[in-house]
């Protein structure tokens, strides 16, 4: 069995806290702004790469759909 990376096992928690409905994300947002940038500027790298992550998904997704 492969073992996880800790960037993996740090988004699956991320994931995992993201995903409780409970959990009010625009609070969550102003307790973050209310932190460093530093802090900002790399949830913001988080989702950039997260959105080019799945944007090559989709396309390799449509470039196998267009063989068959």
């Amino acid at each position: 069995m492969a073992k996880t990376s800790e960037a993996e096992r740090v988004a699956m928690k991320i994931g995992k806290l993201v995903n409780d409905l409970t959990l009010d994300l625009d609070q969550v947002g102003i307790y973050l702004a209310r932190d460093t940038m530093i802090t900002h500027r790399r949830l913001i790298e988080i989702i950039e790469a997260a959105n080019y992550e799945r944007e090559q998904t989709e396309l390799r997704s449509n470039d196998y759909d267009t063989l068959f």
